[in-house]
């Protein structure tokens, strides 16, 4: 079996995309509260931060910059899997694809283009129609703290998120 690797750096800052085996489902949204919990749970055994990050009904996506003396974030995504299942499948088979996909991001532009695509993934999936209109998004955090105008995210002219940093 082919071993996959990832890149990991102490301190850095990742893209990634975390997906339910049944990609009909609405899981996550259904149990939000039970994955916030397995969400704080696990932060003080994986040190991070989180930039931007967006709950759809069957994967969610998000962008992390992990603490500087850690980069085990495979595994955060194992815990994080593991308290949620425990949550809404105690006795059942773990809703999650076994993998999840990440992308290191290398600089303030690629942050800022990965950010933007977390905020506006529920109108990409045809969910709403504004950014501003799902709920389950940081877009809102950026609405509250002046980083970005409430109707960002209508239109074809989208300028980038500024991400704060």
């Amino acid at each position: 079996m082919v071993r996959y690797r990832r890149n990991r750096v102490p301190g850095g800052t990742y893209f990634f995309t975390v997906t339910l085996r049944d990609r009909r489902s609405d899981l996550l949204v259904r149990h939000l509260a039970e994955l916030k919990t397995a969400w704080r749970r696990i932060h003080a055994r994986f040190p991070h931060r989180v930039i931007a990050a967006v709950v759809l009904p069957d994967h969610l996506h998000a962008v992390i910059a992990m603490a500087e003396d850690t980069c085990d974030y495979p595994g955060l995504w194992r815990e994080l899997k593991k308290g949620f299942t425990r949550e809404v499948a105690p006795h059942g088979r773990s809703p999650w694809q076994s993998r999840f996909w990440e992308h290191t991001i290398g600089n303030e532009r690629d942050l800022a283009a990965h950010v933007a695509y977390v905020h506006v993934n529920p109108v990409k999936h045809g969910l709403v129609e504004r950014v501003a209109d799902w709920p389950h998004s940081t877009f809102h955090r950026y609405v509250r703290e002046g980083l970005v105008a409430a109707d960002w995210g209508g239109g074809p002219d989208m300028p980038a998120l500024q991400t704060g940093e």
